[in-house]
């Protein structure tokens, strides 16, 4: 419960979020659609959204009735599942994937009396809001050990699509991995999909023949760290604690908490509370269901790397330690974080450039 009172907490709290208030009157029962963008059985981003829905039912027991589509599209076919959830009585949808966006807010003029709920995006409007988690913070930790356990100097990284989320996390796990190493470059390939396994594999592979030896990724399946193992290197683990997948490769994962989210939303709809805002949720907030952003235990490494990880976490988890802390550069010498600032919530979501040390550009 204390998670979810953080929760409530975080949308009373002027100056982190904007809100717009709903008056309804409360609701015996709420129908709540979620729309995924791979399948529940991907063992990573998608898992771990449809256990915060399966939580959802266990906390409300027969007040609530969820439904899911997964695999949808972004544009069209995006748009079409959210019109039919609507049309079908869904008092409170979910799209979970930063592609969204555009479509649910869009949907979201036409259908005034539903709640929207869009992951990872920016944009709200007075039935729709957004929601995030602080994933960065568990991948700054990763590139710690990283920067420690690579012996080639060299790490890599497998990511999706050049968005704000996926950049600023290239870029924490480089900050991490360069304070321990100031020698360590990375190699990063983008896939262009959320949810292929063999392209994943792929990528991760011809990284790992050309000098990489410790990988990350940000794409959804266990592909890249089986393949990392497979090959005798390690790596981390993505959404979901992948450990069972890759016993000998698995350093650590993050491991995406959503149901105190979820149930406080859900919950919010039932009692007629339901407000629209922005939701960012940090390594500290925890509750019986794990943190926000958790992480699996720190495996296959030296207790010395052990030791530095869970002195960087806790610093982290405490609020005194911020990876994005001026002077940033980027990787053409611009100054992005001056001296001294941390860089903002709208910094973070806009975040477009590689920091310095990172060689190439971030894909158009």
């Amino acid at each position: 419960m204390k998670l979810l009172k953080l929760i409530a907490a975080s949308f009373l709290s002027m100056g982190f979020l904007s809100m717009a208030v709903m008056a309804d009157e409360p609701k015996d029962k709420v129908k709540a659609g979620f729309i995924y963008v791979g399948p529940t059985g991907d063992h990573g981003w998608t898992y771990r959204h449809d256990i915060g829905r399966q939580d959802v039912e266990k906390h409300f027991g027969d007040r609530v009735e969820t439904m899911f589509v997964e695999s949808v599209k972004y544009g069209p076919d995006a748009e079409r599942v959210m019109r039919q959830m609507a049309m079908q009585g869904v008092d409170i949808i979910f799209a979970t994937s930063f592609g969204y966006m555009d479509s649910m807010l869009k949907v979201a003029k036409d259908f005034p009396n539903v709640k929207f709920e869009h992951a990872t995006g920016y944009k709200t409007a007075d039935n729709m809001a957004n929601y995030g988690l602080k994933l960065y913070q568990a991948r700054h930790v990763q590139g710690i050990i990283a920067g420690m356990m690579t012996k080639n100097n060299h790490i890599c990284y497998v990511a999706a699509f050049p968005i704000p989320e996926v950049i600023r996390e290239i870029n924490t796990y480089y900050l991490g991995a360069k304070k321990m190493n100031p020698d360590v470059k990375i190699s990063i390939v983008w896939v262009n999909t959320w949810y292929d396994p063999g392209k994943e594999s792929d990528a991760a592979r011809a990284m790992l023949s050309q000098g990489c030896d410790v990988i990350a990724q940000h794409t959804d399946s266990p592909a890249p760290l089986q393949t990392a193992e497979a090959m005798g290197h390690v790596g981390f683990g993505q959404a979901s604690d992948q450990y069972a997948f890759a016993p000998k490769a698995q350093l650590t994962a993050t491991i995406d908490n959503w149901s105190p989210y979820y149930i406080a939303k859900v919950g919010a709809v039932l009692d007629g509370t339901w407000e629209t805002g922005t939701y960012f949720g940090d390594i500290s907030e925890c509750d019986a269901t794990g943190c926000a952003v958790g992480m699996a235990p720190f495996m296959n490494m030296p207790d010395d790397v052990k030791a530095k990880a869970e002195e960087i976490k806790a610093a982290i988890t405490a609020g005194e330690y911020f990876a994005f802390t001026g002077p940033i550069y980027d990787n053409e010498g611009n100054l992005q974080i001056a001296e001294g600032e941390v860089a903002d919530r709208a910094h973070l979501d806009s975040m477009a450039y590689y920091v310095e040390g990172i060689v190439g550009t971030v894909p158009n």
